[in-house]
């Protein structure tokens, strides 16, 4: 019998813990500075943005306004299944606010398209979207994030949130998925 850890699941590392925390302070700072008189609402989309999301909104250092949302367009699959769907709303009025959304990776784009109509609809200030990871050869190139943490190659990856079928969000660094571990 194999004993499987989460470290047996992974081929490569792409990430450290160390440069996610520089990269995420870097990116704070520029949020702030962006926003140092806005007082924005910040946005996670739950649940694989939840750690790069806490980490961000603690190296910003201006006002912000913390909020949730919760979609899904892969459920426990390693696909997306082309369709989002809301299972969690806003708390926040945010017409005529300045709203950041928090991504934790942009694969096909469909979520951050529709979040982006979503909000729209809601008469924001503005709408700024930042992702941790980007797989730029997988969205149409027109489909840009305004800030991004990591340009990322098209590999199954987890960590630092991002799980497959609810497992390897804790691991502290970004790791790629062996294929055997998710093959369908």
């Amino acid at each position: 019998m194999r004993i499987t850890t989460p470290e047996n699941d992974i081929s490569q590392i792409l990430f450290t813990e160390k440069q996610i925390a520089a990269r995420v302070e870097a990116l704070g700072m520029e949020l702030a500075a962006e926003y140092k008189d806005k007082k924005p609402v910040m946005v996670c989309v739950l649940k694989g943005a939840s750690f790069f999301y806490i980490d961000l909104c603690r190296q910003m250092q201006c006002n912000i306004d913390m909020d949730f949302i919760s979609v899904s367009s892969y459920g426990a699959g390693s696909k997306s299944s082309g369709v989002v769907k809301l299972i969690k709303d806003l708390d926040t009025d945010i017409t005529g606010r300045h709203v950041v959304l928090v991504e934790d990776i942009i694969d096909s784009g469909l979520t951050l398209s529709y979040l982006k109509d979503f909000f729209g609809a809601r008469k924001p200030a503005s709408i700024r979207t930042i992702s941790f990871l980007d797989k730029v050869d997988r969205h149409p190139a027109d489909l840009k994030t305004d800030y991004c943490g990591f340009d990322i190659p098209d590999e199954f990856v987890v960590g630092y949130g991002l799980d497959y079928a609810n497992y390897y969000r804790n691991l502290p660094y970004i790791g790629i998925l062996k294929p055997e571990v998710y093959a369908d």
